[in-house]
Formats: C-alpha cells, structure tokens, sequence
C-alpha cells in the first residue's frame, strides 16, 4: 500500500528541515568578561562558514536577559565574571532555552575544573580549558580546532534534536487518540496491542516521522572468557556517562581493575577521579607509571598523558606515555586498548562511550582480534554518536546498548552469565 498524502508531505518537510540544518549556520552566543576573548572567539566563528555570532556578553546576566531575543544554537559560558558567573547563569539560560546548547570555558585551575564538572551535573553540555593567558590562547591553533569542532557538532545536533522532538509530536498526538477512542487498542485489552504498537511504529518511521538508523550494525558474540579488566573510552559526555555505568556496575568491577581514558586536559582528570571515588566509595586515581593493577580499582590518564598496559614480573602494570596525540587526542582511547588486548587477549572488556571523533575504533578492532569484547553506547542515549558509533560500524563489538542498560550489562558479562 503507498503512502498516504500527510506521510509524504511529512516525509518531504523533514528533508527540508534536514538539509536547512546542514546549510544554516550554527548560531554562537559567546559569555566571557574578557574583551579581548570575546573578540577573539567571534573572529574564529565568524570565519567559519558553518558558525555565526548571534551575540556577545561580559556576564552572565546580560545573557540570560538576551538569550530569547538572539536564539543562540549553543552558547560559550566563561566560569569566571563579575555580577553573575557562569555557574549561576547555567540553569537560567536553561531555564529560558531548555533545548540550549551550552559549553563551559575556563582556565586550567582546580577550583576552574570542579565548576566545570559540576557545570555538566547542571545541564552543561561540554566544556573546552582555555589556555591559561591571553596571548596563549590567541596562538593556541589546537584549542580553536577543538572549540569550533565542539560549536558545529554539538549545535547541528541541538538543531536534530528540536527537528524530532516537534516531528514526532504529532504522531504521538494521533496514536494516544485513538488509544483513547479504540478501547481495543488500550494497553492489556488484546493480545495483539504489543504487535499493533510495533505496526505504528514501523508505519510511522516509513514516513520519516520517527528516527531511524543511519545503518544496520553487525556485531559479533562475546568472548566465552570472564573479563580480568575492564577498559573504557569516552569524551563529550564521558563524565556523566562514566558516573552511570559504573555505579551500575559497581558490585561487578569489586572483581577487577577499571582503566579509563578521558578526553580531559590535566587538573580536569584529577578531580575526576576524586567524584568517581566519592561516588562509588571505591579507590580511584589518576594513574601512575608502572601501578599494578588491583582489583575494586579505578585507574584515568591524566591529562596530557597516553595511558597504556603492559606486564612486569607477571603482573598487569599501568604504563604512561608522552607521545605525539593520536587521533588529535592526548590521551588517546587506542593506546589503551590496543595494550589491554596485549596483556589480557579474550580476558579484555572494553566499553566505548559517548564522545566526538572516532578514538577507540582501532582499539576496539585489536581487542576483537585477540578474542575480546567490546561494548558501544547507542546513539540515542550518546550526547555524541562518534567515538562509539564509529566502533560499532567496525563490526567488532558484541553490543550497541543503551546508558541506562551498560551497567546491568557489565555486571552480567563479569559474572559469567548469559550475553545477549
């Protein structure tokens, strides 16, 4: 049977809205009580075609005053300014705009990096650490790479996010209706309403109304060998995830050492992994060179640094490196898998998380070549779909699962039990 005249209309205005997002440029408000930051910052956006500068503030209260009349896609927040910072302007921005995209930007100080991190309990989107002087920053070619990077990717995805929340109310409108008019299709009132949900489902997807996957993933079985280590990459969004998956898993990890790489500059790591330990009430640290891994223990790259595995005297020991960045990362996820899958082979779990770029892909192929597991966060529970999604479309991972399903995942994978 084709399809109706409102599914085609459907179907033809959301590949509008589609490409409008690709071409529009991504809207920029830019929050820093520094003159010279802002100028800065607003001539790297408004020389990219993708970017433009909506508006520009030295405190926070003048953003929150403006932020519905410019409509920023994503604004840069500085922690520090008089009359109202970046913390306290945070959730009223939100509050104004709740689909507002917001990066934090500070400087490499602790008290910086704890606002930072507790900006991203608060509804902060990411962060960028701005170099520690002016003129540092002006010459920091890396870290204009990063914030623009962050400003298209996470502002397009914003755009995607509002397209299918209003795409997909209409239908939703229309299915509680006749839910409401056809007592046949209310919930428990036939055996067939499970069968008839997934019809609509289908249906509506068909006109684009709903998501769908950008493709199908292959994925191969999880080793018959219980896992002596658990290996996990992340980046944006990687802290709040990080925080999810672990507490989840905690009983389970009582049995083996946790390594983890972040994409985080220095100081950034550190508090870290003083939240994770306060949270999971289990040992966790910035790793050292030559540690030995433990049981019930934590171990995250610092900032700066590559962290690797390798043995000594038969035991798995922490290496750290301070090579080139890989994948423009430093530290890099595929240095640590790609040494967990020499030290521990079909022993090694490693989990990718939510994160721009696609660090970890190679990692997560050499772990599948020595017989270990690897796990991918789905792209409807990632704040970004790149590190993981780009693992997964290795088709060397063994799941592609959900935030909120990780934990349970790991705990069933670290007692032996059944992996589906």
């Amino acid at each position: 049977m084709g399809m109706s005249r409102l599914g085609i209309r459907a179907k033809i205005e959301e590949s509008k809205a589609e490409k409008s997002a690709h071409t529009a440029p991504v809207r920029v408000m830019i929050v820093d009580d520094s003159v010279v930051i802002r100028g800065l910052f607003s001539r790297w956006v408004e020389a990219d075609p993708d970017l433009e500068v909506v508006a520009t503030h030295r405190n926070g209260e003048l953003a929150v005053k403006d932020v519905e009349r410019s409509n920023p896609d994503v604004v840069v927040l500085d922690v520090e300014m008089p009359v109202m910072d970046g913390l306290t302007a945070l959730p009223k921005l939100l509050e104004k705009k709740n689909d507002l995209v917001v990066v934090m930007a500070s400087t490499l100080t602790r008290r910086n990096a704890e606002v930072s991190l507790k900006a991203l309990s608060l509804g902060a989107t990411d962060y960028v650490a701005k170099p520690e002087t002016t003129g540092q920053t002006a010459s920091a070619t890396e870290f204009q790479r990063e914030l623009l990077q962050k400003l298209k990717l996470l502002g397009r995805g914003g755009k995607r996010e509002k397209r299918s929340r209003a795409s997909m109310a209409e239908p939703v409108r229309k299915m509680r209706a006749e839910i409401v008019n056809d007592p046949s299709k209310r919930r428990g009132d036939s055996a067939s309403d499970k069968v008839d949900a997934r019809a609509a489902m289908r249906r509506a997807r068909g006109t684009g109304l709903l998501p769908v996957h950008r493709q199908e993933i292959s994925l191969r079985p999880y080793s018959s060998v219980i896992p002596r280590v658990v290996a996990i990459g992340s980046s944006t969004g990687g802290p709040q995830a990080l925080q999810r998956v672990l507490t989840d898993a905690r009983d389970g990890l009582l049995k083996v050492p946790v390594v983890i790489t972040q994409h985080m500059p220095r100081t950034f790591t550190t508090i870290l992994a003083e939240h994770l330990h306060k949270q999971l009430k289990l040992p966790s640290k910035e790793a050292e060179h030559m540690d030995v891994l433990k049981p019930g223990h934590i171990y995250i790259a610092p900032g700066g640094i590559h962290l690797k595995l390798g043995k000594q005297n038969g035991q798995a020991v922490t290496l750290l490196e301070d090579g080139p960045p890989v994948n423009f990362c430093k530290p890099s996820v595929d240095p640590l898998f790609e040494s967990a899958a020499e030290v521990f082979g079909t022993a090694c779990l490693a989990l990718v998380l939510t994160g721009m770029g696609s660090d970890g892909a190679n990692g997560v192929t050499a772990i599948a070549g020595k017989g270990g597991s690897a796990i991918a966060q789905d792209e409807a529970s990632s704040v970004v779909w790149g590190m993981p999604g780009a693992a997964a479309r290795t088709g060397n991972c063994s799941g592609v699962v959900p935030l909120d399903q990780m934990g349970a995942q790991v705990k069933r994978i670290l007692k032996g039990a059944a992996r589906c």
